[in-house]
Order: structure tokens, then C-alpha cells, then sequence
């Protein structure tokens, strides 16, 4: 069908239910529901019993490329915001997979389809795959802060089979890989190690970098996130000593879009272009829209910590028991190709496909693009159909 291009409806839809959480962690809206914004794409005269569900951890995407691009080839999609849309500074990853929930049965009891795979864009991916594990068997009691929800408790209804599409390996994995470890002080981030800062033209490693120089470099990183992991764990251990069991604390994390990848292009090689997704890394590394650049105690824990939060992808493809589609782009800036094989080659279900999308960048933007985002929804397309997926 991908030859094709169908007009579709895009219906907006809201699944709401009950929040029991002891404190409100988004704000707006009905405060004592979860409401999830939502759209089915659905193309015109095209009925199917197969749904692709969409959900990114902070949402965002029902407008992307790819998105819209699958109902025009005759698939039926859903784009499902979680309820931290654009927002992620208290985000705990165990909600999120209960947001996914939401959508997957509402998917199949409500709007009928028989078949839901889960399109895993970007950050989205690790988080399908978290979820597909705890719908096939649940086994987080807790959120790595010790704290509801229970996943054994929320029966969630597995996915039919899985997709990978420019996928990262976690939103820790990532920050962790993206972390500015020159940082020496959090509280003032002008207290730098020099010969770790990637910016400062004075550093003697410039690139192309040492074997010797990255290999300092990724064991500082990982050195950071966890003495930053260390005072969270500290400060909430304080918190509950003094008799406040539910308090937060907000913090900034400084410095976080450090890869050496965006200078040296001979590190994880593929077809990009200098720099990252998001622009200048230089300038990126310290804005305002860096990742964890605004998060909390227990949000860092679920979603940034590198030892403790449960969202990591690799770990839990090995557990994936339906199909799975991974597809990299070969001039991605965000997800380099190690993401995507690590990500492949975690998948422990036989049934596993690989492709890499000649010349893609990340979002497939811009008029030069359009004929690998065709090629993309046309692999798409026959993975679907191979497996009877594509309708009625």
C-alpha cells in the first residue's frame, strides 16, 4: 500500500482515568484524572484490524514525518501523548508505561483493533520496549524512588509486535552519553576540568580524539551521573528522615549535550552532519532545553539515573516475545548507528528484522528527505504485511 497515498481523518480522542497518586507530579487540566491527548489517523475506505501506536515519553509527535506519512500509505496509526506532554522535569517512567497502557487497551476494547504494534520513535523506543516487557510479565513493584505504581497490579495488555524507529537505547543511556563531565561542581558549572571540556579551544584534545582520551572521558561521564544519582538518593533520604515522605525537590542539571560524537565525526560513524539534532552543541550544552536540564529527586532516579531506572532498552528487548522491526537512519544526529544495533542485537525474539534508511536524518525534515521517508514507510509496509498487519 505504501505506493499509494490515501487522504485520512485525524480524530482527536481523550483517555482519561483515575490518578490515585499521592501528589500531582503534571499541572493543568482535571486534577484528579490523567488525561491523555490523543489522535487516530485513519485513512479513508481503508478498514483494518491492525493499529501502530505511538507514544514518546514527553510526546510531541503527531505532526513528525513519519506519523503522518503511515496512514498516508493506508495504516492506521494512533499518536498518544503521555501525561507529561512537553514536560518532562518530574517525569517517572513507571507512569508513562501506565499512560501506554491506557492507550494499548483503549485500542483494543474501545476502538476495536485486533492487532496493536508499538511504533517506538526516538525516546519512544526504549519506553515501548520497557512496557512490552512488564505486559508480557510484570515485575516492577515500584518506581526506583520505592514508590507506586505497581505495574504487577495495572494488567497491561501486551503489544502484537514492535518497532523501533530511530531509536536511542534509554534517556539515560543517552544523557549519560551526552553529559558534560568537565562539569566538577554542580552548583557552578564554571568549575571545569579543563582537559575533559569538548568547548574550550585551549583543551589539548581536540579531534580527531584518542582511543585514551575517550576512553577517560565516557568513565567521567558515567562518574557524574552517578555522584549526581548519590546526592539525589542523599537528599531524599534526608527528606524522609525529618518526617517528609512526599516532598520534592527540584534541581538543575547543568552541561548535558558533551558527546564527543557531534565534533568528531570518525566516533560511531555514519552519514551526519558536524553538530547535533538540536543545534549548536556548544550553545545546546548549557541552554535551556537540554535533557535534565529541570528535574527532580524521584524524576532522575526513573528516567536519568545510568544504574537505576528500569526504562533501558537493550535489558528489555531481551525479553521482547513478539516481532520487531528496527530501522536506523544512516545520517542521524541524534541516534548514531551503535544505538540502533545495540538495540537490535539485545532483542532476544527470533523473528527480529534490521534496515537502515540510506541518507535519513532523524525526523526525515526538509523536501530532500521525502524519498527516504518513502523508503522507510515502504519497509514498514512490507514488514506489516508479511505478518498479515496491514487490514482486513
Amino acid at each position: 500500500m505504501s505506493g499509494n497515498r490515501f487522504e485520512y481523518d485525524r480524530i482527536p480522542y481523550l483517555i482519561v482515568f483515575d490518578d490515585t497518586s499521592a501528589y500531582r507530579d503534571t499541572y493543568g487540566g482535571v486534577t484528579e484524572s490523567v488525561v491523555l491527548e490523543s489522535y487516530l489517523l485513519k485513512p479513508k475506505g481503508i478498514d483494518s484490524d491492525t493499529v501502530v501506536v505511538f507514544m514518546h515519553p514527553i510526546g510531541g509527535g503527531a505532526y513528525l514525518p513519519m506519523t503522518n506519512a503511515l496512514p498516508r500509505a493506508g495504516h492506521h496509526v494512533i499518536y498518544c501523548n503521555s501525561r507529561y506532554r512537553g514536560v518532562d522535569s518530574a517525569l517517572i517512567m513507571e507512569k508513562v508505561v501506565a499512560d501506554l497502557g491506557a492507550c494499548v487497551r483503549d485500542a483494543k476494547e474501545r476502538l476495536g483493533y485486533r492487532n496493536v504494534v508499538l511504533a517506538g520513535w526516538s525516546g519512544g523506543g526504549a519506553l515501548s520496549q520497557y512496557y512490552q516487557q512488564q505486559a508480557q510479565h510484570a515485575t516492577v513493584t515500584a518506581t526506583p524512588a520505592g514508590e507506586p505504581p505497581d505495574l504487577t497490579r495495572l494488567d497491561l495488555p501486551a503489544a502484537d509486535g514492535l518497532m523501533l524507529l530511530a531509536a536511542h537505547v534509554s534517556r539515560h543511556g543517552t544523557l549519560t552519553e551526552w553529559m558534560d563531565p568537565s562539569i566538577i561542581d554542580e552548583t557552578d558549572p564554571a568549575q571545569r576540568d579543563p582537559e575533559l571540556d569538548l568547548y574550550n579551544p585551549d583543551n589539548p584534545n581536540q579531534p580527531p580524539y584518542t582511543e585514551e582520551f575517550l576512553t577517560r572521558y565516557r568513565s567521567a561521564q558515567v562518574d557524574r551521573n552517578r555522584r549526581i544519582t548519590g546526592w539525589v538518593k542523599e537528599q531524599l533520604a534526608d527528606l524522609r528522615d525529618s518526617g517528609e515522605p512526599l516532598m520534592e525537590r527540584g534541581f538543575i542539571v547543568h552541561g548535558t549535550m558533551a558527546d564527543p560524537r557531534w565534533l568528531d565525526l570518525t566516533q560511531d560513524p555514519n552519514d551526519r552532519e558536524p553538530g547535533c539534532y538540536l543545534g549548536d552543541p556548544r550553545v545546546v550544552n548549557m541552554g535551556p532545553v537540554g535533557l535534565a536540564r529541570f528535574t527532580t529527586l524521584r524524576s532522575w532516579l526513573s528516567q536519568w539515573s545510568i544504574d537505576d531506572a528500569n526504562g533501558d532498552g537493550p535489558r528489555c528487548a531481551a525479553d521482547l516475545a513478539v516481532p520487531a522491526l528496527v530501522i536506523g537512519n544512516s545520517a542521524d544526529n541524534a541516534c548514531t548507528p551503535s544505538h540502533t544495533h545495540r538495540l537490535f542485537d539485545g532483542i532476544g525474539h527470533p523473528d527480529k528484522t534490521l534496515h537502515t534508511i540510506d541518507g535519513a536524518t532523524h525526523y526525515y525534515s526538509g523536501r530532500e528527505q521525502i524519498p527516504h521517508l518513502h523508503r522507510a514507510v515502504e519497509v514498514i509496509t512490507d514488514w506489516l504485511g508479511e505478518r498479515s498487519w496491514t487490514g482486513v
